[in-house]
Formats: structure tokens, sequence, C-alpha cells
């Protein structure tokens, strides 16, 4: 799930009865399944880290790709003006210097009518203008991106196999059909590589998050936004909750999470299985947005409990037309009463307007 990110559901003349849904039994297969699924209306690629160069200072990342079906593909035809596209191109880009207190970030929009921009390219998993994704024969992604103050080139290569999230290859985010998508994970990749900030780079390491989504559908009429966590935990696990938030505040039953274990075999976690209380909060001077960006939670199946506190407390993109909170996190809490620390990050949705027609 995630906004991970966020992508914008754009009216554009055509009904989600034009594109596929994500239905049970979905047989995922990788390679291919990294690639662009053209027949649903939304996807996205979302990579998020944490990393550090040799004298400990830290950075976050984040760099999302987001593919909005325009014409279904039963209305596509071979031969028209390039000035018509199919889908609409975006992708947000991040940068969290935790020693300097900074939060950059940056949004770039494109039809990609000259190949600006664009999906499976037989290079380039996703691309705009000089913000990509790659792949390589052996399997690692190179994530590149620039902005104003900021750069980020790193290599990333898994040390697990991917999670898929739900059961039966769909994650429910809403009761009903059609309120799904399908979603996996790599949750641990190795990545090196720079980072530029202020004109300054830094040559470091670390470890990121990988979710891909795609799905057709928006949020239920009575959910507003969700609360999406990802954790990497110093022995050696991974943890995923996300919960969709109702507009009373409280947890939609259809949320959930994936626990995944040192060997990398997944647990999936139904929405009574964790729980998520909001602690600490800061209000953006720039939305009115107030943010809970502290969390005490817990897994008592796993018995885990732990707090997480934001690296920065500004870590809000605010774009056009939708703002929200994503950023590097810190967890200190204990699991089977023995101290356990990590590092993820951290997605709010919601907090500066209904998210009607956005699903993560």
């Amino acid at each position: 799930m995630k906004n991970r990110f966020l992508l914008l559901l754009i009216a554009v003349g055509c009904v989600a009865a034009d594109w596929k849904i994500a239905e049970p039994g979905w047989r995922y297969e990788f390679p291919r399944d990294h690639g662009a699924h053209l027949e649903f209306k939304t996807e996205w690629w979302y990579f998020t880290g944490n990393l550090a160069d040799a004298a400990g200072r830290r950075f976050g990342y984040q760099l999302t790709f987001f593919r909005q079906g325009i014409i279904p593909p039963a209305q596509r035809t071979p031969e028209r003006s390039r000035f018509v596209v199919n889908d609409l191109k975006f992708a947000h880009f991040t940068i969290t210097d935790a020693v300097g207190k900074k939060f950059h970030f940056q949004q770039r929009t494109s039809r990609g009518a000259f190949g600006e921009a664009g999906f499976d390219d037989g290079e380039r998993l996703a691309w705009l203008d000089s913000w990509e994704l790659r792949m390589d024969e052996a399997g690692a992604f190179r994530l590149r991106a620039d902005g104003k103050d900021m750069a980020l080139d790193v290599r990333l290569v898994s040390r697990k196999e991917p999670v898929v999230h739900g059961h039966d290859g769909v994650s429910q985010k809403a009761p009903g059909e059609g309120h799904a998508s399908h979603y996996y994970s790599l949750t641990r990749l190795a990545s090196d590589g720079k980072v530029q900030v202020n004109g300054e780079t830094f040559m470091v390491t670390g470890e990121s998050w990988f979710d891909h989504e795609w799905a057709t559908n928006q949020l239920a009429p009575q959910q507003v936004g969700w609360d999406w966590l990802s954790v990497h935990l110093d022995d050696g696990t991974e943890l995923m909750l996300y919960r969709m938030r109702l507009e009373d505040g409280s947890m939609d039953p259809t949320s959930s999470g994936t626990f995944v274990d040192a060997a990398g075999a997944s647990t999936h976690l139904a929405s009574e299985a964790f729980q998520m209380k909001p602690g600490d909060r800061w209000k953006s001077d720039a939305t009115s947005a107030d943010y809970p960006i502290g969390w005490n939670d817990a897994v008592p199946e796993l018995a885990l409990q732990f707090d997480v506190r934001a690296v920065l407390e500004n870590q809000e993109l605010r774009l056009q037309p939708v703002a929200y909170w994503e950023g590097a996190i810190e967890i200190t809490g204990t699991r089977n009463g023995k101290p356990i620390a990590g590092r993820g990050y951290l997605e709010l949705t919601g907090y500066a307007g209904p998210l009607r027609e956005l699903q993560r």
C-alpha cells in the first residue's frame, strides 16, 4: 500500500468498468511483475530508504513513479497522434537531511508524448525526464533523480525474495469487490551510492524498501486517508502496517499488515492482530494539517511493541493538488522482552483534507 504513496485518481471521462480490477487468484511472476500492468488504471513503484555516510551522517529518501491510466485498453488504437497518450506519468522525490535538519521535496509530471516519460522500454522500468528506475540482468535496481539542492544515485540489491501482501494475491483496502490491489514488496534492499544536498556529495550505504502496487479503485466513501509504516528491525526482520482511517478517526477493519522473519517467510496480520496508537503531533504552518508523527504500536502475537519517532518533524510534501506527510523514522521497543530498534518510513495521508480520490 503506500503513497507507501500516493496516487491521484484524475477524472478523465472513463469509468472503472473500463479497466481490470484486482481480484483473488493473481499469480505473481518475477521479474515480469516488476513491470507495468497497463490494463489497470493506477500503479506505482515506491522506494524509501535510510542511508548514511562513513561518518554516520544520516539521510532518508523517497522516490516514487506513478502511472495514472487515461485511455482504457479497449479504446486504444495503434495509429494516432503522439499527443494522444494512454496514461499520465508523475513522480515524487524527497531527501531528508537529518543533520542539516532539512527536508527537500519535488514533484514532476508528464504526458510522455515525446518519450520523456514512460514505462518498460527494455532498459528502464520507469522514467520521467532524468529520474529513472532501472533493473539489470542480475536483478539489482538503479535509482537516479535530481532536483533543486538534491540528487540521488543508488544501487539496490534485494536480500530477500518478494513478499506478497494480503490473501490470495490481493490486498483488501475496503469492503466489497474491487476495493483491493495487487501488492508486493522487496522488504530489505542493500543500498549503496551517493546523495547530494546543497552542492555537497556523500557516499552512502544503508537499506531500502520497495513497494509495487496496481489496482483500479478509490477509497470507500467513509474512508478519509491512511497511516502506513514500514520498518527494518535490527534482528533482520521487517514489518509493514497500514491503518485505513475512517471519518471518525477509527481504523477500518480491512486494515492489515505483514511481518517478514529473518529467513524471508511472511505472516499476514489482520487488523485485530495489531494496534497503532497516535502520539506526538506536528502541525503544518503551510497547510494547517495536524499530523500524528509519533506512534505507539504493538503486535501482541509477535510479543512486539515499539514507539515511532520522526527523524524530522517537518517531512510534509506540499504539492498540488495534494499534501501529505512522508518521512524517515526511528523505532525503539521490545520483542519477547528484549530491546529492539529499527529504522523505516511513515506515511500519513488525508490530514490536509480527505483523500476521496486516492488509493495506496
